[in-house]
């Protein structure tokens, strides 16, 4: 039986899943807050925010081609540094943030049909049975992922695209209200300290690097899919913003939960407020459905190098997916969202709190390709980054000084470092506790690229009689 998984997956199905856990209702409420702090000078902002998310596109491309492994920065840590980093960049970066951003989605998914189409239903039990149908989606198998994906980023990018243009151009939108000139760039120099929140419209665009053994042509087709989405994002966002200075007061912007729904709302009355609405929903729908898919292959990864429990590496009999992992995912969010946390009064806390713990990932992973730079020089690498170490040293720069000015008020600065501290705090306990004493691994030895590859083989050997695909590092080569 073999062990390897189906490469199903081509360039539009990884455009689909890198856009799909940006495009999502979070970002329009992110981009709403710059717009309305900064006026037009937000671009600026999103303008650096995209050069340090293009960076982090370089080394994730050149990451996941040489290691084309379910593992994702597990997996390049792990070479890089040892299991220590690499057990604590995936926990920080990626399970704790999404466990707080995940639920956000869904409050805002379930609020939006409650208001707009089922007055009488519940929001909790409307967000319930959307995570309820993309779990058992994705639990169904890769290709239905994939379908479902292109559907919902492509209708949530189109729909917004158009509004924007709508907004901006006048046809078919109501008469803009009168407000007062906006200065394009109000804060000057000080428009660089919103960089975090504008990361935020591009953070997750490096989602689709798990998926490389299941990628047809991964070397060209996963670093086309992170650039094409960036652009794409960044000229919707573009166009969608300044349709919102247009309709929407600057202080009803920095405000409001809602800013796009406000936005369509003034610009085309209740028919703009359905749109939107059905846009959101597809929005929340498409990060939903992007985490549940891609996390779990990340804790798959974990698994099979003893790094978490030993049921993580269970293999669905039927559909080939970790579903323990995907239940395992949708529980945690399940209980987060059925907790009430996400219907704090300082949602934005938690939303960038999980944008400040996941820029500690990219800057691991810059790290990651100048130890291995280093270390492995003649290592085939399918793809390279250019102009290496340009983009490394200077998105690492760039990210510390985001995460630095994390939020554009002191107080909330001082919420998000808490609950970051936190975040750290656990994932560094469950990493020494886990590796010295449960599995007595070393915690700071790097796995070399041989030993990758015997104990891909081990694993490969170990599993294959259970019928469960093993897919580790670096695969060993064809035996001539």
């Amino acid at each position: 039986m073999s062990t390897n998984l189906k490469k199903t997956l081509g360039f539009w199905s990884c455009f689909a899943v890198a856009v799909g856990c940006v495009v999502a209702s979070s970002t329009l409420v992110s981009l709403g807050q710059g717009m309305g702090i900064a006026g037009g000078g937000f671009v600026i902002a999103m303008i650096t925010a995209w050069l340090l998310q293009h960076f982090s596109a370089q080394s994730y491309a050149e990451l996941a081609c040489m290691m084309p492994a379910s593992g994702g920065i597990r997996t390049y840590t792990r070479v890089a540094m040892g299991a220590f980093p690499a057990v604590v960049a995936t926990l920080l970066g990626y399970l704790v943030p999404n466990l707080l951003a995940a639920p956000a989605e869904l409050t805002v998914a379930g609020s939006v049909l409650t208001e707009t189409f089922f007055p009488s239903l519940s929001p909790v039990l409307l967000g319930g049975l959307i995570l309820g149908f993309l779990m058992v989606m994705n639990i169904v198998g890769v290709d239905i992922f994939a379908k479902l994906q292109i559907v919902f980023t492509l209708t949530m990018i189109i729909s917004i695209a158009l509004l924007g243009i709508i907004g901006l151009t006048g046809i078919g939108a109501l008469p803009a209200p009168e407000m007062a000139d906006i200065p394009f760039n109000a804060m000057g120099s000080g428009v660089f300290s919103l960089t975090a929140l504008a990361i935020w419209l591009y953070i997750g665009i490096e989602f689709v690097t798990p998926m490389a053994q299941e990628t047809k042509k991964a070397e060209k087709n996963i670093p086309r899919a992170m650039i094409a989405g960036l652009v794409v994002i960044f000229g919707v966002n573009l166009v969608y913003g300044f349709a919102l200075l247009k309709y929407v007061p600057a202080e009803q912007l920095i405000t409001s939960n809602h800013p796009h729904v406000d936005m369509a709302l003034a610009m085309l009355g209740k028919p703009g407020m359905i749109w939107i609405s059905i846009v959101s929903i597809f929005a929340s729908a498409s990060t939903i459905n992007t985490v549940i898919a891609v996390v779990p292959r990340m804790l798959y990864g974990m698994a099979l190098s003893h790094e978490l429990p030993k049921v993580f590496r269970k293999i669905h009999p039927r559909f080939r997916t970790p579903w323990v992992g995907i239940l395992f995912m949708s529980g945690g969010i399940a209980a987060f969202f059925f907790g009430g946390i996400v219907n704090s009064p300082d949602l934005i806390v938690y939303i960038l709190a999980a944008c400040c713990a996941w820029l500690f990932c990219y800057i691991i992973a810059h790290i990651n390709v100048i130890i291995l730079r280093f270390r492995y020089p003649n290592v085939r690498r399918p793809y390279k980054t250019r102009f290496y170490p340009v983009p490394q040293i200077i998105g690492s720069l760039g990210i510390g000084y985001a995460i630095l000015n994390i939020a554009p008020a002191p107080e909330m600065a001082e919420a998000i470092y808490n609950l970051v501290g936190v975040m750290v705090a656990l994932s560094m306990v469950y990493a020494v506790v886990w590796l010295k004493f449960v599995v007595k691994q070393p915690l700071f030895k790097p796995l070399g690229i041989k030993e990758a590859q015997a104990e891909w083989k081990r694993v490969h050997e170990d599993l294959v009689p259970a019928g469960i695909q093993a897919t580790f590092c670096i695969e060993p080569k064809p035996q001539h």
